[in-house]
This record gives structure tokens, C-alpha cells and sequence, in this order.
């Protein structure tokens, strides 16, 4: 096999690159006010469809608020304003067989 060409890599990185995530609680400081327990709707946001949290890499939330949501979550969850999981309840989008 041939050795590759130096830029080649390069080329193939940018392809595979999209568009770059952004906090949005930097980006709108009131909404980071936002961040309690009692606002399960902001919550919610940052819960995915298993009601697991998602990680920083794929929300774009810098790790400063990536915490506070984290504990906020945990909090809500505690006071069963928000689920633990969505499994067996009305939450679930898709039936299992």
C-alpha cells in the first residue's frame, strides 16, 4: 500500500466535521438563570428519549452549567418532578414487542 499524501488527512477531517455546538446558557446568561429544579421544562431539554442525561459532547453545554444541569436533574428526580426513566410509563415513544 502506498504511504498517504500529508494533506490528506486534513481533507478527510473536514469532511467529517459539522457544524460547531455552542452553550446556550452562555450564549443567553437568563437562561441560565433558569437552571432549578423546579423548571422541569429546561430539564427536560437535556434528558434524552431514555430519560438518561446527555453528555456534554453531543448538548454543547460547557462544563460549568454540564454540572449544575446534572445536579438540578438529579434534584428534580429526587422530588419525582422529573422521571428516573421512561421505561413502563406513558413517556414511551416506541412499543416493545
Amino acid at each position: 500500500m502506498a504511504p498517504r499524501d500529508s494533506g490528506d488527512w486534513i481533507e478527510d477531517m473536514n469532511k467529517r466535521f459539522t457544524k460547531r455546538k455552542y452553550c446556550p446558557f452562555t450564549a443567553d446568561p437568563q437562561l441560565a438563570e433558569g437552571i432549578t429544579y423546579k423548571n422541569p421544562e429546561l430539564l427536560r431539554r437535556f434528558l434524552g428519549d431514555n430519560g438518561k442525561i446527555i453528555p456534554r459532547r453531543l448538548s454543547g453545554v460547557n462544563s460549568f452549567y454540564q454540572r449544575r444541569l446534572s445536579a438540578e436533574i438529579k434534584r428534580a428526580r429526587h422530588l419525582a418532578i422529573l422521571p428516573y426513566t421512561t421505561e413502563g410509563s406513558l413517556f414511551v415513544r416506541r412499543q416493545r414487542r
